[in-house]
This record gives C-alpha cells, structure tokens and sequence, in this order.
C-alpha cells in the first residue's frame, strides 16, 4: 500500500477525506477563514491548508472539479485539472471559477476539489525525423468521424 503523506500548513486545516471506500479521489477542503464569494466568470485561488508528499517520483497528484458543484452551481477549475508533481511541498491551491451566471458562495471547510494520485511515465525523450504509422495518421479534432448511437 503506498502512503501519501499529508501537512497541515495552517490550524484550520482538515485533512482530505475519501467520501466512500471505492471513491477515487479524496475530498480537497477549503482552508478559509471567512466565505468567499465566486462571481460569475471570476478567477479565484482557495487555501486547503495543507501540503503533501506523493508516494514516488512517478506519481502524480491531480486536482479535480468536484462534480456536483459543476453540474450544480458551474464551479469548476479554470485549467480543467491542477497538476502536483512529486517534488512540490508547498500548500495545494485549487484554481476555482464559476461559469454560471450566478454568485456561489464557498463556506470555510467546504469541500471544493478531490486530489487523485496517479502514476506517471517519464519517457527519456528521443528526437527523430520518423514515427510509426497508423490507420489514423495526422487526422485531428473530429477526424475519427461522428459515431451514430445504438438504440
């Protein structure tokens, strides 16, 4: 079993917690020390309180959205996923905005993201002037073609 090991940086701290045994994310929680409201289309930086120590250098955490203040309440993070890389201690920091049209207010200990660790590749990289073919080939954005749904 690997360990992540879990700093709290200031009092009012509460470790992340996973909501239930199979969930794979652990509930980040905001670090404040009074509400912060998120104006629409506003860009904000919200404290959890605490740093962590990621299991290896070929893990990774990444902070999510927590669904239900997406679909809910259009609270979602501004570069889709945070990145922890292994040798960062410094506290987390959840990039929050708010794509509604509607004011959400963030109370202190409020859980705003979940944090998951991963593993991570680190290819040596190697430049070439060939790369292998595949039935593919350079087709981009939609290239693959809409796909009809099966009823």
């Amino acid at each position: 079993m690997e360990t992540l090991k879990v700093k709290k940086m200031r009092e009012n701290a509460v470790l992340p917690t996973r909501a239930s045994e199979g969930a794979a994310g652990l509930d980040l929680y905001a670090c404040l020390d009074e509400p912060v409201t998120i104006e629409p289309r506003g860009l904000y930086k919200i404290p959890t309180g605490i740093a962590i120590e990621l299991p290896g250098k070929n893990t990774v955490g990444l902070i999510f959205a927590r669904s239900g203040l997406g679909v809910k309440h259009g609270i979602t993070l501004p570069n889709a996923v945070g990145v922890i890389d292994s040798d960062y201690r410094g506290e987390l920091q959840v990039g929050i905005t708010n794509c509604s049209d509607k004011p959400y207010t963030i109370q202190p200990g409020e859980r705003c993201a979940q944090l998951v660790v991963m593993p991570v590749l680190l290819p040596v990289l190697e430049e070439t002037d060939e790369l292998g073919e595949t039935a593919r080939g350079a087709g981009g954005f939609g290239s693959t073609g809409k796909r009809e749904i099966q009823k």
